[in-house]
């Protein structure tokens, strides 16, 4: 049933969104989609498209979907992570298990590669987190005390 629409579509593009309102209240009773704006979700921005000047309503909208896609977009990156750990267990059974010599000359030196730089970075962002903690709030065995070494 077209009463059962939003009020307002986002076609996403790359870095926001082109925003629609659905209008189905017209002579014919057909579907007009009007754009009215384009949102930014990186940096906030809201431009009116052409002519048109937005509503509070509709700028409160727009920046509503501009939170909801930040959090959307937050948590597929965090799940794409996930999935990239799963990825190189798998990565390491097929090397181990199935791999042949030619395969393994095609991709070795690339994952060394990408894998030393993941490394170097996560080793230095964890020993800027165990710097900027309290000692007292280190897990025991965290640190190098007497007889460590």
């Amino acid at each position: 049933m077209m009463s059962d629409l939003p009020r307002y579509f986002y076609r996403i593009r790359e870095n926001g969104a082109a925003v629609f309102e659905i209008d189905t209240e017209n002579r014919e009773r057909r579907l007009d989609m009007n754009q009215i704006a384009v949102a930014n979700w990186k940096n906030g921005e809201i431009k009116p498209h052409g002519q048109h000047v937005l509503t509070e309503e509709q700028r409160t909208e727009i920046e509503g979907w501009i939170e909801r896609r930040r959090a959307l977009l937050a948590r597929r990156e965090i799940d794409d992570i996930h999935r990239a750990i799963d990825h190189m267990n798998l990565t390491a059974q097929w090397v181990q298990a199935r791999a042949t010599p030619e395969e393994l000359d095609e991709v070795t030196d690339a994952l060394l590669l990408a894998m030393h730089d993941l490394r170097t970075i996560l080793v230095r962002r964890k020993a800027e987190r165990l710097a900027e903690a309290p000692a007292q709030a280190r897990p025991l065995g965290s640190g190098r005390g007497e007889g460590e070494g």
